[in-house]
């Protein structure tokens, strides 16, 4: 296209209003001449115009491909350490799965949190990270012994001033038939009646798995400073729990487990999250992908307020196609089904018409063409 040509293909692009809001504020703010006012209209113009698709595009299809040709090149298994604490957190496309999976748990939970600025400091950080990492009493104790003739456990707290805490959660658990004192500087635990030393073996390692204090699934803490934020990174996730904090910014602090932001937060941060952890696993590996290929993938996955996997019992397995269901996965399962249940096929989309051989209902083939032709007059 000649220069002269490309500039009167731009002036007739109409830039929608928001667009032109911008504009105005940017001439505004950087005090920009006609001259260069009009240059700046024309490079907008040029971008708008080449991000628009035609009436009738197969967005699906070119969304797709867009994503999955750059996946080809991801490393099968890939792992990023968070924070100083060396904690690998899966990249790669292992990642990329378990999102566009919608697996119930990541393999390794993560969660970002961010502090108010009124906590937004080092110290606090700090003393918020080593407070929610969960203890169970294997972490608080500093020794653990077996009476085998009074059928007794005794432990000793690392921390003298836990005590209380301690005994208290063994009584409050679920163990049974167990007598717990509190000493001066140990707890008895007494288990009534008779049992072999094998038995009270079990019982000394289930004490040792009860919960004391933290925040459950949360292993492992780490402060970090990014930019004038003070973040704590963690390895698992409670999101419930941690909102609870009041030092944690409820509108910054974010999982990579998309089922939690859903319960905690709602779909539309499940959609974001979705967006967010599909770029930033592919720009890990260096792969440019348009965001807007991963818009579409998120709004198909959210769209009826659930969250719901791209597989067979998701997007591609809830078509409303017959042969589109059975060209994916399961075909004998989903033909037998659909002649039971007595279904249609109106092969109103791209797959099904493609395995017919119809022209399908996309591009040119969108539209019916009626021409009305004048009779012709006879002699």
């Amino acid at each position: 296209m000649s220069e002269e040509s490309q500039k009167n293909y731009l002036d007739s692009v109409v830039l929608p209003g928001n667009i032109v809001e911008e504009v105005e504020e940017v001439v505004k703010r950087k005090r920009l001449n006609k001259e260069q006012r009009e240059k700046l209209e024309q490079e907008i113009k040029k971008v708008y115009s080449n991000s628009r698709f035609e009436p009738g595009e197969a967005l699906g299809i070119i969304a797709a491909q867009s994503i999955s040709e750059p996946a080809t090149q991801m490393t099968m298994r890939t792992y990023h350490f968070a924070g100083s604490a060396g904690v690998k957190v899966t990249y790669g496309l292992p990642r990329l799965i378990e999102i566009f999976d919608a697996k119930r748990s990541p393999e390794i939970p993560v969660m970002t949190l961010y502090l108010k600025s009124q906590f937004n400091n080092r110290d606090v950080a700090k003393g918020i990270a080593e407070e929610m990492i969960e203890k169970n009493v294997e972490d608080v104790i500093k020794k653990v012994s077996l009476n085998l003739g009074e059928n007794e456990i005794i432990l000793e707290p690392q921390d003298l001033k836990r005590i209380g805490t301690i005994a208290k959660a063994i009584k409050n658990s679920s163990l049974k038939n167990l007598s717990v004192k509190e000493r001066a500087r140990e707890i008895s635990v007494k288990v009534e009646g008779d049992i072999a030393t094998k038995e009270l073996n079990k019982i000394k390692e289930k004490i040792m798995e009860i919960y004391v204090s933290g925040i459950k699934g949360v292993t492992n803490a780490v402060v970090r400073r990014e930019g004038e934020d003070w973040i704590i990174n963690t390895i698992g996730s409670n999101l419930e729990e941690v909102m609870k904090i009041k030092e944690i910014d409820e509108n910054k602090s974010i999982t990579n487990d998309i089922h939690e932001m859903n319960r905690v937060f709602g779909i539309e941060a499940t959609r974001n999250t979705i967006m967010n952890e599909a770029m930033k696993t592919m720009q890990e590996q260096g792969l440019d992908v348009d965001i807007r290929h991963i818009m579409l993938v998120g709004d198909i996955m959210t769209w009826n307020g659930a969250v719901k996997s791209i597989g067979r019992y998701g997007v591609a397995g809830s078509k409303t196609s017959i042969l589109a269901r059975a060209a994916f996965e399961e075909t004998i399962k989903h033909l037998v089904r659909a002649s039971v249940r007595n279904e249609v096929d109106n092969f109103d989309g791209i797959f099904e018409n493609v395995m017919i051989g119809q022209v399908i209902p996309s591009g040119t083939g969108m539209f019916d063409l009626i021409a009305k032709f004048e009779k012709e007059e006879t002699k």
